[in-house]
């Protein structure tokens, strides 16, 4: 499915809590507090000519967040900055003096997390960012899981003392059952979605993935033309086209959402022009982007700085891990989990059935974002053909290569 943004908030700038939210002075924030993270380090972007020349395209960019803050997972970003934001939040308001990202080892600071606790659902990534939090900043993390989650994915969050629920049934299900049990027992949901009456926590996650953005514009000779972002609730999606309109305006590209084909609850949105709930079909294979109704916050910015919309299948998201996994001429391998190339997987579509309508020619210069590396390497290895390791293996001997 392809549609272009009909809504009539399309174009329109962001409400003001948006914009404050995705804005500069947001940015500056997320960077102020990632210059305090020990293993911060900016992910890379790599260029990819041989599979632009392909396409037909002008240049093309991947920004690889694979490598973020050691979870492997553009969520690194979201989850652990709203926890260390509200941690500090509550410590100032207790301790009646204003306190900063490097009062987070103090001993009252850290008195102060060790009684609160953060809770979430999660596919995997999210989870584990708040768990990751919740342990740097002393306080206890309870994580909601669905009965689609892997066991290595639950392994993964309870390394960081995490405690973890079981939920039946699917994302959204234990999305609720976090909420209601964190109502029922004094506890801060830590949601990467949105509701109604429940934005603002959302929104912080939403604002720390705004370092990839200001990331990627610094890394990139020229702005992009053409961006391409997965979408589960939206918030990543939204995050980026957010952020892009406020520093670029008119400039800003062209940007579209892409979905898993069974899980598309941007694209109901965009159809319907409100958030809807859309029918469980059938599991994805994009694990990350199980979705089956999108943030209040996300649509709100997606519907006025999303061009277009669209959906891949199954084999599409499989067909671009292995092509990223095993790439063609001089193009770098990348090791891309099972939802972390989807935007790509649109770009390949999008280039094949609607290059004309989105303008994808040869002055194109288009940025997709590997949203996560193999945080499921069982996972990867059985749907790649082989092991994570085994790829960046040959990735460095390629390097090595003259």
């Amino acid at each position: 499915m392809f549609l272009l943004n009909r809504n009539a908030l399309h174009r329109q700038p962001l409400t003001a809590a948006d914009a404050e939210t995705l804005g500069v002075a947001g940015a500056d924030i997320v960077e102020h507090f990632l210059a305090h993270r020990d293993n911060h380090l900016i992910t890379p972007l790599h260029g990819l000519p041989a599979l632009a020349a392909e396409l037909g395209l002008g240049a093309l960019h991947v920004k690889d967040e694979g490598f973020r803050l050691g979870l492997g997972s553009f969520k690194a970003l979201g989850g652990a900055y709203a926890v260390f934001r509200l941690v500090l939040e509550e410590a100032e308001k207790r301790l009646g003096r204003p306190v900063d990202v490097g009062d987070l080892d103090r001993p009252d600071v850290r008195a102060v997390a060790a009684t609160m606790t953060v809770a979430c659902a999660t596919d995997g990534n999210h989870g584990r960012s708040v768990a990751q939090g919740a342990e740097l900043a002393g306080a206890k993390a309870v994580i909601f899981v669905h009965s689609g989650v892997s066991q290595e994915r639950i392994a993964a969050i309870a390394r960081y003392g995490a405690e973890m629920v079981r939920v039946d049934g699917n994302y959204d299900d234990s999305v609720r059952q976090a909420a209601k049990v964190a109502a029922d027992r004094g506890w801060t949901v830590v949601s990467d979605t949105s509701w109604p009456g429940y934005e603002r926590i959302p929104g912080l996650v939403m604002q720390g993935y705004t370092a990839i953005v200001r990331e990627a514009l610094r890394q990139l000779r020229e702005p992009p033309t053409h961006v391409f972002v997965q979408a589960g609730v939206g918030g990543i999606a939204a995050a980026v086209a957010g952020h892009l309109a406020i520093v670029l305006g008119d400039a800003r590209p062209i940007f579209t959402v892409v979905e898993p084909a069974c899980a598309a609850c941007v694209v109901a949105a965009a159809q319907a022009g409100r958030v809807v709930k859309v029918a469980h079909d059938r599991p994805t294979v994009m694990a990350m982007l199980e979705c089956y109704e999108a943030s209040q916050v996300a649509w709100r910015v997606l519907a006025r700085t999303a061009d277009a919309f669209m959906t891949v299948d199954e084999d599409d998201a499989i067909a671009v891990m292995r092509r990223l996994a095993r790439p063609a001429g001089r193009d770098p391998a990348i090791v891309a989990g099972e939802s972390g190339g989807v935007g790509l997987a649109g770009l390949m579509r999008a280039a094949a059935e609607n290059k004309m309508v989105l303008g994808l020619d040869g002055k194109a210069r288009v940025l997709v974002i590997n949203t996560e590396g193999a945080t499921d390497p069982q996972r990867y290895a059985e749907l790649v053909g082989t092991s994570p390791a085994n790829v960046l293996a040959g990735k460095l001997a390629a390097e090595a290569t003259p």
